[in-house]
């Protein structure tokens, strides 16, 4: 007989968990830990994504506190490789000169393919931070001054600096170095400081006042703050890079200057175009179209204010006393109990203010105020896109402020086209909320699926089916919102809401419409250039065979035929003014004419290319005055 399988009954069994002991395991869980665990979340998938993310949170700040301050930001980005240098033999000054002991050997040399481990130095010339708020600032998740109000910034939720902060201590276990000056006279000091996930709080390791705080030639830096982070990264160049965020960040920032040391020693200046400072929006109060339920019960058991008119009005945007009687007018309607403007907030009960909650959405409102937006503008869209990109046409549009779920935004785009932008790489889409760049995961994002959704056969560029249009294009996205709708709190894409994809594909259309005009007009002047070559060519025989038939003067005859030529195509001699214009006024001005949002700017290509691309370029060939032998015989 086999000997049974089953278990010993000696082995001993493991005791079920009760309640009480499944209560004494549970604990609170700080945000700090939860992040710490979740980091991904927040932008530190992996070593490249976080040093682009720790870069971007510090850029962001700085841009933030230059333009609440009303300074035109002056940032110093420096990244370090700290470990996979590569040894290589040191090089004489001149070949002439011999080598010495001390130059002879091998010299340390940054190298971006073995290097793990990188500090991230950011300074600017803003405000700086006063001395009692520099630990929370960076050492404490969730604090901030931007979460609880309503007005556009690129920050919002006071997570960013002080995760890469988090960042960088759990990688390396380097704390984070901070200094900051509040102005000429005041004192510079420097910090030193860890975050204590578990309290969600910060540790300082070092709190120390500086006599002096110069740069790294020796100048003296009288106003702003400095952080570096030591973090475990990966140096890459191409897309979704640093140097593709900085040249991004230009783009939509021409009023900042940005200066940059890549760890390869690459040193890169992105110079200011503007010398204005964006105007400080200023702040409002949430529009009721925005509140929910759970929120509105929420405001009415946390207000001071006693009766539900002076709540109403008091609280919320746009509600004037006429909207405030309209709503409890309709809520009183409900047969939930008596609901007037001099009933009790705390003697609502959840009926009632859900009826409450229902009447706001059947009142007519006025769209919330819009002085909480700053658009970038037409113009300073076209600077920037003129600065950092070389194409042939540009134009820009700044689409009137609508809303989303109560909260105001605005779209704005602009339209690079040919010039230097690649012909066969496809169409390049660049999206920006609240002036940043978001350069991670396009599929998901609002701004990729209407460029996609937008038929841009209609402006005279082929586009395969569902893809980006086939074109020497980049599109420029942006959206001003005082509460960006983010996918994920690591802020890489925006949420695909109806009301912003419709503003975004309208904005496109409009400056679609104005590039089809320009494509147009250079394929007329191409095409009338095409048929005086034919007319040039037979000018002559046709002038010979006449001469053959008739006593015409032949010489007569070839000037009369040249100017009929010149006259069926006059358009091959048109030329674009940088606007897009005809340089001569037509008849009847075209969608171009006038337009200052549209700039054309001529490139100068290499000889081989201008013949081939002659006809495309629009030049018109010259009908010669030479006729041929027999003509003039």
């Amino acid at each position: 007989m086999p000997k049974s399988s089953a278990p010993s009954t000696s082995a001993k069994k493991k005791p079920a968990a009760t309640a009480e002991t499944m209560a004494a395991k549970q604990k609170e869980i700080a945000v700090s830990e939860f992040f710490a665990k979740n980091r991904h979340l927040l932008g530190f998938d992996n070593p490249r994504k976080a040093l682009l993310t720790t870069i971007k949170e510090a850029v962001d700040n700085s841009l933030d506190a230059c333009e609440e301050a009303g300074i035109l930001p002056d940032i110093h980005v420096t990244i370090e490789a700290l470990n996979g240098g590569t040894k290589r033999a040191k090089k004489p000054k001149d070949a002439e000169t011999p080598v010495s002991d001390s130059d002879s050997g091998v010299e340390e040399v940054p190298s971006l393919t073995n290097a793990t481990k990188f500090k991230v130095t950011v300074r600017d010339n803003g405000p700086g931070i006063v001395k009692a708020q520099i630990p929370n600032v960076f050492g404490r998740l969730l604090y901030g001054s931007k979460f609880h109000r309503l007005r556009m910034s690129r920050g919002q939720q006071g997570i960013g600096i002080s995760a890469a902060g988090m960042y960088g201590l759990l990688t390396t276990g380097q704390p984070v170095q901070i200094i900051s000056k509040t102005g000429p006279r005041a004192k510079c000091h420097r910090f030193e400081l860890a975050i204590d996930t578990l309290k969600n709080r910060p540790e300082i390791t070092v709190d120390d006042v500086l006599d002096e705080w110069t740069d790294r030639d020796g100048d003296k830096i009288r106003q702003g703050t400095e952080v570096a982070i030591t973090l475990e990264g990966k140096f890459q160049r191409g897309r979704a890079s640093v140097d593709e965020y900085l040249e991004q960040t230009a783009i939509a920032n021409p009023h900042a200057r940005i200066v940059y040391t890549a760890p390869d020693l690459e040193h890169r200046v992105f110079p200011r175009e503007v010398d204005d400072v964006p105007e400080t929006p200023d702040e409002i109060k949430p529009h009721p179209y925005g509140v929910e339920l759970g929120v509105l019960m929420r405001m009415l058991k946390e207000t001071k204010h006693s009766k539900l008119g002076e709540f109403l009005q008091q609280s919320f945007s746009r509600v004037s006393p006429k909207v405030a009687k309209e709503i409890t007018d309709i809520a009183g309607k409900a047969k939930v109990g008596t609901i007037t403007l001099q009933s009790y907030c705390s003697s609502l009960n959840h009926g009632q203010i859900e009826a409450i909650h229902n009447a706001i959405s059947e009142t007519k409102i006025q769209n919330p105020p819009t002085d909480c937006l700053v658009p970038i503008g037409p113009q300073q869209i076209l600077k920037g896109l003129l600065k950092e990109i070389k194409a042939e046409f540009y134009t820009a549009e700044t689409r009137d402020p609508q809303v989303y779920r109560g909260n105001p935004f605005q779209i704005e785009v602009g339209l690079a086209f040919g010039g230097d932008i690649p012909a066969g790489d496809g169409s390049k889409v660049i999206r920006f909320a609240n002036r940043v760049p978001l350069l991670y995961q396009p599929a998901a994002c609002s701004i990729t699926k209407a460029v996609v959704q937008t038929n841009w056969r209609n402006y005279g560029m082929s586009q395969p089916r569902s893809s980006l249009p086939d074109a020497p294009l980049v599109v420029f996205i942006h959206m001003a919102s005082v509460w960006v709708p983010f996918t994920s709190e690591s802020k890489e894409a925006i949420a695909d809401y109806d009301e912003i994809r419709k503003e975004i594909t309208l904005a496109i259309k409009e400056c679609g419409r104005k590039l089809n005009t320009y494509i147009r007009r250079k394929q007329r002047v191409a095409r009338e250039g095409q048929r005086r070559d034919v007319f040039a060519k037979y000018i002559g025989e046709v002038v010979a065979a006449c001469g053959r038939m008739t006593e015409l003067d032949p010489e007569k005859l070839f000037e009369d035929l040249k100017n009929v030529a010149r006259s069926r195509t006059e358009t091959a001699d048109r030329q674009l003014d940088d606007e897009g214009n005809f340089i001569k006024p037509a008849k009847k001005a075209g969608k171009l004419d006038g337009d200052a949002n549209v700039v054309v700017i001529e490139r100068d290509d290499d000889e081989d290319e201008d013949a081939d691309a002659s006809a495309a370029e629009g030049e018109s060939p010259a009908i010669t005055t030479d006729q041929p032998e027999h003509a003039a015989a």
